[in-house]
């Protein structure tokens, strides 16, 4: 199988996974509701499930299992992007290739959308029957998502960014913004895969955790490409929006080249990383070097 056909697999996977937790009878304001799925199902690359999904297989995690936590990521994730794009943050009108939450309801149902997608990825996890994941799995899994999304990791990252706009960074400060913002929820992905499964040593966590660190800020170095050289119908969202509101950026910082070898190297110590670990990594391989050459 293809690297991107595996990718394909697991968006359809989670997505309909998401659309039948989605789905269930609940009280609540129906806007609110349609909101939401709007915000949670309108595309996007799924890398987060994925991960999760390619590295609890890897492991022997249970599908059923896997399926839960993919889901809880990407409710995590979604809810990001929403608040993201508010006036507030960046005041984007479009994502996904379609009109940004608050475009297409308004404004307040943008934040509570966000609100409530963040809240539904906890009630996803502690609210459903694991098929072989004891209690103590379970916290761990909560503990680490809430850690990833919260004050020492995306939110956190996302307040560090606001801050440098119009400031001059040096590369470590930069590097600790993105480790936060992106790439503290992608290795919570990883881990959380592979704590689902029934056997994973502390060497191999942090042998996967050093893989999520490098991954995670290659991710966002090719963001950063992505935003100069990108298309904006490939990409989904506006191209050059970063460079329009003076963000710090490595292509600012380093300079065009100079942030794709940035790149590689990170890439090639995410491999680095992998090397350390007993089980066939392949495809977390594979993404990683889907990662750092896509075009969207």
């Amino acid at each position: 199988m293809t690297i991107k056909k595996l990718i394909v697999e697991n968006q359809l996977r989670v997505e309909g996974v998401l659309d039948t937790l989605l789905t269930q009878p609940m009280i609540t304001d129906q806007t609110l509701l349609a909101a939401s799925r709007y915000s949670l199902l309108n595309g996007g690359k799924r890398m987060r499930p994925c991960m999760v999904y390619v590295t609890g297989e890897i492991f022997g995690a249970n599908p059923d299992d896997l399926d839960l936590v993919a889901a809880a990521i990407e409710c995590i994730h979604s809810y990001s992007l929403v608040h993201d794009d508010l006036p507030a943050m960046d005041d984007d009108d479009l994502r996904r290739g379609m009109p940004t939450c608050h475009i297409a309801y308004d404004e307040a149902t943008a934040i509570l959308a966000g609100d409530a997608l963040q809240t539904f990825a906890f009630e996803i996890l502690s609210s459903n029957k694991f098929k072989t994941i004891n209690a103590q799995q379970q916290v761990a899994l909560i503990a680490n998502l809430a850690s990833a999304s919260g004050l020492r990791g995306m939110c956190g990252g996302q307040a560090l960014d606001i801050a440098a706009t119009n400031c001059a960074i040096n590369l470590t400060q930069l590097e600790q913004i993105h480790q936060l913002k992106t790439g503290a929820l992608l290795t919570s992905a990883i881990l959380m895969g592979a704590i689902c499964a029934p056997k994973t040593t502390p060497e191999i966590l942090q042998n996967l955790k050093i893989f999520g660190e490098n991954i995670g800020l290659a991710f966002q170095v090719q963001d950063d490409i992505l935003d100069i050289e990108g298309d904006t119908a490939v990409l989904g969202k506006p191209q050059g929006s970063d460079l329009q509101a003076n963000k710090s950026t490595y292509p600012s910082l380093l300079g065009l080249e100079q942030a794709k070898l940035k790149s590689q190297q990170l890439y090639e110590n995410a491999l680095n990383a992998l090397a350390q670990i007993p089980a066939d990594t392949t495809q977390l391989a594979q993404l990683a070097a889907y990662i750092v050459s896509r075009d969207h």
